[in-house]
């Protein structure tokens, strides 16, 4: 299967490609630092444009993970026009690329996020709910998958999906926790009482395999653990793997000041539950928040 990726280089793209290499796919990734591609994404080739595949022949699938991340730096109004354009307006060329095509891809499966459902307090919350309180990060997650599913105008099968937080070993969100942790400053956020979805890298990385072998799948799916728990449930998970306190508290107040609206990202509850993958036998190897990080944090880490 030939498969063209965008955030092909990111932390979930390039365990993607180490996979796919392995199962015999020839993996195109797009990117704006093309000659960097091979050394990062294991067996891919870089390109610096859509045009560059007129010579390469037609694709199979379309991964689309590009996007700038969303909890770098504070919601300017100029980060925001960044997150916008890398989401929404990189998604829309895709689109309009795939409908350009004489033989079109099977499937685009494109990124979101469960920032997508907003604050929904205590409700429990599937594909088929609504958002709660809605924010920039909803506008975006909803903006970012309606340019998306414009693709099924094309014949393309569309596969939305709301991604959780994700633990891997040494990035991402447990490399930026992993200091204040180790120093005994880790702790709650806000009350803690809010709910917390989040996925383990290796589920993340076998349900997009699945959702791209599995025919059937289409729509919305969220990438998250059967497990959701409280934030003061997971501080605590951290600490015990990490053997240090979790005593410490941030209250609420203090994030919004430092942070302004993109505090959501922290003090947001969402009690979510991947029904639709479960529903349509997907199994995970780590649902549960303490067999995640006992697998994920070694005692020397």
């Amino acid at each position: 299967m030939r498969i063209l990726m965008t955030g092909g280089t990111g932390l979930i793209g390039r365990a993607l490609c180490e996979l796919w290499t392995s199962h015999g796919h020839e993996l195109l990734v797009l990117s704006r630092h093309p000659e960097r591609v091979a050394g990062r994404c294991f067996g891919a080739r870089g390109l610096s444009m859509l045009q560059e595949l007129d010579d390469i022949g037609p694709v199979d699938a379309v991964v689309n993970l590009a996007g700038a991340p969303i909890a770098d730096k504070p919601w300017s109004a100029s980060r925001r026009d960044l997150l916008w354009q890398s989401r929404i307006d990189s998604t829309r060329r895709l689109v309009q690329w795939i409908a350009q095509q004489p033989r079109r891809p099977a499937l685009l499966l494109s990124a979101s996020a469960v920032g997508w459902y907003g604050n929904a307090g205590e409700r429990v919350l599937n594909e088929a709910s609504s958002p709660g309180s809605v924010d920039f990060g909803t506008q975006l997650c909803e903006a970012w998958e309606l340019e998306a599913l414009q693709a099924t105008t094309s014949g393309t099968r569309v596969v939305r999906l709301r991604i959780a937080p994700v633990l891997a070993p040494g990035a991402g969100l447990l490399a930026r926790l992993r200091t204040p942790y180790r120093l005994g400053l880790g702790g709650r956020m806000g009350n803690g009482r809010q709910w917390m979805p989040w996925i383990h890298q290796q589920d993340l990385i076998r349900m997009v395999d699945w959702l791209l072998q599995n025919p059937s799948c289409e729509g919305v799916y969220n990438a998250c653990a059967p497990e959701p728990v409280r934030q003061a449930t997971f501080a605590k998970a951290l600490a015990h793997a990490w053997h240090r306190p979790a005593l410490l508290s941030t209250p609420a107040w203090v994030l919004r000041a430092a942070l302004g609206e993109m505090s959501v990202l922290l003090l947001s509850s969402q009690c979510l539950r991947p029904h639709r993958a479960m529903n349509a036998g997907f199994s995970f190897d780590y649902p549960a928040i303490d067999l995640a990080v006992t697998n994920l944090i070694k005692p020397q880490s």
